[in-house]
């Protein structure tokens, strides 16, 4: 029996890159045209979604969205979700309608396909480079000008599958306060469960997303980075916590 799941795993991630890729090349000319100027990125957006909840839908995963508060579509805002899979990218982009630009590690351009229109779309940052992270704040500043959001997951990487969710880093919330636009916190319950980055992992099922109430800036100066780091991470780490227990309080009544 075990040698059947070890198989069905090594098969259900091969079929998750044949998702990956197959949209791309199918669509690659179109996906070329919309990224030769920044103004055609809503539509390069749309293709996004569809390439996101294609994989999604093949991947058997059944999506769920409890939405406390909506995101207005001329306004932008600054999205954070706590991350531990693979698909965290892909179900940020079927959650959220309006268009916005993923800040992300720069190695995930080195990826075939997706990395090419991957590093043309997003902005990419080196951790380990000063210059960098401020080269991110100034690309994030002209993309805010053109009425886009911004999307950055902010442990700024994946944790240890032991940790539930890990510290997050500053640089979303000094963008966020620096900017004055509303926290957006998403808290994603069972992306680890279903497609982590243990390679003999995953299932299709369930695939639930909370949209929580917008966190606002307008009245934070830089000071209170901190604060708003502390009390974002305080309420995507408590809704976890709550989807942990509540799954073990319905196993104990079966």
């Amino acid at each position: 029996m075990r040698l059947f799941k070890y198989i069905f795993w090594i098969l259900y991630r091969i079929w998750f890159y044949i998702l990956v890729a197959l949209p791309i090349i199918v669509l690659f000319p179109i996906l070329l045209i919309s990224i030769l100027k920044e103004s055609w990125y809503p539509f390069f957006f749309k293709l996004a979604r569809f390439w996101a909840r294609f994989i999604l839908i093949g991947m058997g995963f059944h999506i769920k969205i409890n939405k406390e508060q909506v995101p207005e579509s001329n306004k932008s805002y600054m999205f954070i979700a706590n991350h531990t899979s693979m698909t965290d990218i892909m179900l940020m982009l079927v959650a959220v309608k309006n268009p916005f630009v993923f800040v992300g590690k720069k190695e995930l351009a080195k990826i075939p396909l997706f990395g090419f229109f991957y590093k043309r779309t997003s902005i990419l940052v080196d951790r380990s480079s000063a210059k960098s992270r401020q080269a991110v704040f100034l690309r994030a500043q002209r993309r805010l000008k053109q009425g886009m959001s911004i999307c950055i997951f902010p442990e700024g990487g994946v944790p240890d599958e032991s940790i539930v969710l890990d510290e997050f880093k500053d640089g979303a919330f000094r963008m966020a306060i620096n900017h004055h636009i509303p926290i957006v916190p998403l808290t994603f319950p069972d992306n680890k469960k279903r497609f982590s980055y243990t390679f003999f992992s995953g299932s299709p099922g369930l695939m639930r997303i909370k949209i929580h109430k917008f966190i606002p800036t307008e009245e934070l100066t830089i000071k209170d980075t901190k604060q708003l780091n502390a009390k974002s991470r305080e309420l995507i780490l408590n809704a976890l916590l709550a989807f942990n227990n509540n799954k073990k309080a319905t196993l104990g009544t079966e």
